[in-house]
């Protein structure tokens, strides 16, 4: 329902203008990191990930001025899976969802995630190749809600070309943690 809520926002031309994150919205002209971490929660995820009915999110700022992120598990088996396959994602200003051609505001883009980030949040582990289904084409196109919270649906968008889209699990509720806040 969130997401429905969401693109109610679509509809007045003055509400669209409006950002799902300060890291886009602020100019990354500056030499600092920055950080934003949210608390994320979905039901419906298959079994495989059923770690994503419950997981965190970081989305930080990069030298090069492109922003990405990282999803990250709350149980000790995700943390030792973190470590070994991270599941990083590249943040993209983003107008529709390509599957249904509903509009969007952002999408976080999977691909393989071999990425080449130069400079990385402390604790964070390098970048390396993503997990089935994660290495599917899998992009989360983004909504914003309301100050601090974010609505995404998942979908698995398939490397081949006559692959039908589908959705990787239920829509996403993403919730700023302003406890966490970081400038590094």
């Amino acid at each position: 329902m969130a997401w429905q809520i969401a693109g109610t926002r679509y509809e007045n031309s003055k509400l669209v203008k409006k950002s799902a994150s300060t890291l886009l919205s602020n100019s990354n002209n500056d030499a600092v990191m920055k950080l934003e971490y949210y608390n994320c929660r979905t039901s419906g995820g298959p079994m495989p990930i059923s770690w994503i009915n419950s997981f965190r999110k970081a989305i930080f700022s990069s030298k090069d001025g492109k922003a990405y992120g990282r999803l990250i598990g709350g149980s000790v088996f995700d943390a030792f899976t973190n470590s070994f396959t991270p599941l990083y994602f590249t943040v993209r200003q983003l107008k529709e969802v390509m599957s249904t051609e509903q509009p969007c505001d952002l999408a976080y883009e999977f691909g393989d995630g071999l990425y080449d980030i130069k400079e990385l949040p402390q604790g964070f582990p390098r970048p390396n190749k993503h997990i089935y289904p994660f290495n599917d084409h899998l992009v989360i196109y983004v909504r914003y809600l309301g100050p601090g919270v974010l609505v995404g649906q998942a979908w698995q968008e398939g490397k081949k070309l006559e692959q039908v889209p589908r959705k990787l699990c239920d829509d996403i509720l993403m919730v700023k943690d302003y406890t966490l806040l970081q400038d590094q």
